[in-house]
């Protein structure tokens, strides 16, 4: 007894990837499946064609549309217009502060907001006006004014 791969067979394959897609969010098993999706109307038209190709054709749309939808998602982005938003600490870069703690080889702490941040830079007294040049981690890098 053979078995012979019709055109729901292929549907169903496509929208089990789509399903799965829902829970592994990448934009990889939605082309999947709408390649699949093709291949079963393919199938439908010409319900005589071997699996060899069917699979060949499955195969050659997937690439080629997770190949498309990867050139168009990198084009399209746009950029953010809160860069920082999640990025607590960038937020901080260019403004200046009070130390809290003077910098001591190169270590020290600051006062922001409710918050107390190490900084690291040249050696400051506690109290100096210090500038935020850039972040590492969770430390601020910061220079003396």
């Amino acid at each position: 007894m053979e078995f012979e791969l019709t055109y729901w067979h292929w549907w169903m394959v496509g929208i089990a990837l789509i399903v799965l897609e829902v829970f592994a969010p990448s934009a990889f098993f939605l082309w999947m499946g709408v390649s699949a999706g093709i291949v079963g109307v393919v199938v439908f038209i010409a319900p005589d064609m071997g699996w060899e190709y069917q699979f060949m054709i499955f195969a050659i749309f997937s690439i080629v549309s997770i190949a498309l939808w990867k050139r168009y998602a990198k084009v399209s982005s746009e950029a953010s217009d809160h860069p920082t938003l999640n990025r607590r600490g960038e937020q901080y870069v260019g403004r200046t502060f009070t130390l809290d703690e003077a910098i001591v080889n190169g270590v020290g702490k600051i006062r922001v907001d409710d918050s107390i941040w190490k900084v690291s830079g040249a050696d400051c007294d506690s109290g100096s006006k210090v500038k935020v040049t850039g972040i590492d981690g969770t430390i601020f890098k910061v220079e003396c004014e």
